[in-house]
């Protein structure tokens, strides 16, 4: 009976009794703060991969390339790829941000367990989501889309160029890839360039920037999902009529005296689009396309008034040039009083700008593989009105979810 009433060695056996309860409680201690840092480390890969593929959306790559951006970002972050999977949606799939200038990142990676394996074999899952946007901090009416070229924009000769409420905008990486010479003058918000500037003295007016802004992100082709029309079946349009219709026009146009262009597409085969000497031409909702090999010249003293579309698939486009062109030369001249209304749209051509006019209200779009710039005009930035998409030139990547 001593035996069972003797305390001896009752704390050895509570402790032996509890031990395993100890052990579980710091291996699932020691684990659960390993999970801890291990959720920040993922949280922070898929912050990194997100903002990645917003970079991209931005620049207006392929989906193909957004996610392979996320992922390479993802991995260099430490996502271990053997480990879990990485979505990305574009657009959000949830969330308050859904839009198309948004991109969504979800990982999803099994957690090693360590001590805890010994207590519990089950799967521990850890789950980061991410969403960038990015929001334009300023737009363009006048962009250069060549990747490399010197001065592939630029304001020069006795040239006087105001844009109201917009940017010039060079893609280029060139040291000059914006310039004004000789007695050009630019007025503008701001100037923005992925390359560098040469701006003679007293050629640049900012009301917004100190400086020019320079090394900046290039943008997207603004107009690089519409697709190019298809040649219209039926035969060759005559242009030697006072009323033209859409069609197909196999020799270019060459137009003199009275001409209205009547609503639609004008498909234009080779040759020139020439707007002769005194020459009247008129025209509303007309798109008029460029096939490689057309290029196009607009005589000083030809009064011209042409309005894009408003709607439809070309909205805003008055002027469209193939993206497979060679590299065509675009020669806009005029008189103050004549109007070009919507973009002025050349991705792979040059353009020159060297009339004295501009659209209705300033409403004149320049996008061009280079645009050159040397009448005077004031070009406005709110053409909403007239169809037109606007032209990002800063946008801003911010991180929301």
């Amino acid at each position: 009976m001593g035996f069972w009433r003797s305390r001896k060695g009752n704390v050895a056996m509570i402790a032996a009794l509890a031990s395993p309860l100890i052990l579980g409680g710091a291996a699932f201690g020691a684990d659960s703060t390993y999970w801890y840092f291990r959720d920040l480390e993922l949280q922070a890969a898929a912050d990194a991969a997100a903002y990645a593929a917003a970079i991209e959306m931005r620049a207006g790559r392929s989906s193909t390339l957004v996610r392979a951006a996320a992922s390479r970002e993802g991995a260099s972050n430490g996502f271990d790829s053997s480990l879990g999977t990485m979505t990305v949606n574009t657009p959000p799939t949830s969330g308050a941000h859904q839009g198309p200038k948004a991109v969504e990142v979800i990982m999803t990676e099994r957690q090693e367990r360590f001590f805890s394996g010994l207590f519990n074999t089950g799967d521990v899952i850890a789950q980061a989501r991410s969403v960038a946007i990015y929001e334009s901090a300023s737009n363009a009416c006048v962009l250069a889309l060549h990747p490399s070229a010197s001065r592939s924009a630029s304001v020069s000769g006795s040239g006087s160029l105001t844009l109201t409420g917009c940017t010039l905008m060079s893609n280029s990486v060139a040291a000059d890839a914006l310039y004004i010479g000789g007695s050009g003058r630019l007025s503008t918000p701001c100037v923005i360039s992925v390359g560098g500037v040469s701006i003679r003295p007293n050629g640049l007016t900012m009301s917004e920037c100190a400086n020019p802004v320079v090394q900046a992100p290039p943008v997207a082709d603004p107009y690089a999902s519409i697709p190019e029309p298809a040649v219209p079946s039926g035969g060759c349009q005559n242009d030697n009529r006072t009323t033209l219709t859409p069609g197909r026009y196999c020799n270019g146009m060459n137009l003199r005296g009275t001409v209205t262009l009547q609503p639609g597409v004008y498909y234009l085969e080779r040759g020139t689009f020439r707007a002769n000497a005194n020459a009247i031409i008129a025209g509303t909702g007309v798109t008029i396309f460029f096939a490689d090999g057309v290029d196009s010249h607009f005589n000083g003293n030809a009064q011209i008034n042409l309005t894009g579309p408003t709607s439809g698939t070309y909205s805003g486009i008055l002027f469209f040039g193939s993206r497979s062109s060679s590299g065509e030369d675009h020669v806009f001249n005029g008189t103050a009083d004549s109007g070009m209304t919507g973009a002025i749209y050349f991705p792979a051509d040059d353009v020159e700008y060297s009339g004295n006019f501009s659209g209705s209200n300033g409403c004149t779009q320049v996008i061009g593989s280079t645009v050159s710039w040397t009448g005077n005009a004031t070009v406005a930035v709110d053409c909403s009105d007239f169809g037109m998409t606007t032209l990002p030139a800063a946008q801003l990547i911010k991180m929301v979810e």
